[in-house]
């Protein structure tokens, strides 16, 4: 036979909230989910693909808004050029009764929800062994089915999973059990696997495609599918990796002493492309140890830098400080208030003092420089007149 070639994809979530988030950036993550369809289409036909897998969780939830379901629906089917092939995963599992039968109703013959373990024809020749989630929580290995299920010699055979493998895990943990030997065991030309959030190689014939539009900064970059090629029965696939997100979503780690050049550190590690920045979600973790001017130049400069990205969070709870004596002339030179300073200086010091206590010291020892460089600043404009 001839090869086959289809795109592999997975997690789509839609009608993903993020509640976690701020409003414009939840209103921002909300619309870029809207597109993902329009996206898979787009690439799809770009590579001359006929068919689309969806390894589970096509929706965040057993019951997404009508309008959710309706209009990801509707772009499916006004793809009639397309096939479509679905399975249920354990956010959408098919215990969701109402939201699947509606789905069957509205849904034309270009789509195929495959709700049971029950082996379908995809093409002539190529086999498709579907592993449904029937609950959130399988409890088993659903694909077990598959070794014992016989095709014809020499057409493919192509399996359709969603979960966490074993010793690998899940997305969302307890999910561990799909055999990683599952290819290999069932006579597998590929294994398109769903629930890990990025794209992940298990082995050269099983992977998981990893979300179209990334959702969480766990899987760092662009959102992908995978376009696949299967030559022949037996034969190994060929695989690429295309992007189809619209948002970075990125983590980095910087690490201080008290000579670091902090600005230029920060600077070194945003993206290049400063039009860029409003696609980008980024967290900022600091670690090591910083000094209280190093400490407010770096929260002032995501201050005034973090409204240029989608979303911008700095993370620096595990940033130690140094304090300086020069830190107390900057509070204050005399008074209540430089001895209150003083306190907290020899309390976050002090090596008998519980490390909660010490920090909680150093904090307040670096609020009080924050305020009287915030007044020294205010102050200027009327010294200069």
């Amino acid at each position: 036979m001839t090869s086959f070639r289809f795109l592999h994809t997975s997690d789509l979530h839609l009608g993903k909230r993020f509640g976690q988030m701020p409003e414009e950036t939840r209103q921002d993550l909300q619309q870029a989910r809207q597109q993902i369809l329009p996206r898979l289409i787009a690439v799809a036909r770009e590579h001359g693909v006929g068919h689309v897998l969806i390894a589970g969780d096509m929706f965040d939830t057993e019951t997404p808004s009508d309008r959710v379901w309706r209009q990801a629906l509707a772009m499916m089917v006004a793809a009639e050029d397309l096939q479509w092939w679905i399975i249920p995963g354990n956010h959408d599992s098919a215990a969701a009764e109402t939201l699947w039968a509606g789905w069957a109703k509205h849904a034309s013959e270009n789509i195929h929800l495959l709700m049971q373990s029950d082996p379908v024809l995809m093409a002539p020749g190529v086999h498709l062994l579907p592993a449904p989630c029937r609950h959130r929580f399988a409890g088993q290995d659903l694909t077990r089915w598959m070794d014992d299920h016989a095709t014809p010699e020499g057409e493919l055979r192509i399996g359709l999973a969603h979960g966490g493998v074993l010793n690998f895990g899940s997305e969302d943990g307890g999910g561990e059990v799909i055999s990683p030997q599952r290819a290999a065991s069932a006579h597998l030309d590929y294994l398109a696997l769903g629930d890990w959030h990025g794209t992940f190689v298990l082995d050269p014939r099983s992977r998981y495609s990893g979300t179209p539009e990334a959702d969480r900064f766990k899987h760092a970059g662009l959102g992908q599918c995978l376009l696949v090629e299967l030559p022949g029965a037996g034969k190994m696939p060929e695989v690429r990796s295309v992007e189809t997100g619209s948002y970075h979503w990125q983590e980095y780690l910087l690490e201080l002493t008290p000579t670091a050049d902090v600005l230029a550190l920060l600077q070194a590690l945003l993206p290049s492309q400063r039009s860029d920045w409003h696609r980008h979600l980024i967290r900022l973790r600091v670690e090591g140890w910083a000094t209280a001017p190093q400490r407010l130049a770096l929260q002032q400069a995501v201050a005034d830098l973090s409204p240029e990205f989608c979303h911008f969070i700095l993370e620096d709870s595990r940033l130690r400080s140094e304090h300086l004596q020069s830190d107390l002339e900057t509070i204050a030179p005399s008074g209540a208030l430089r001895v209150a300073a003083q306190d907290l200086m020899q309390a976050a010091e002090d090596a008998s003092l519980a490390q909660e206590e010490r920090d909680i010291a150093s904090a307040g020892l670096n609020r009080l420089f924050a305020y009287a460089r915030h007044e020294d600043d205010a102050a200027l404009p009327e010294a200069a007149t």
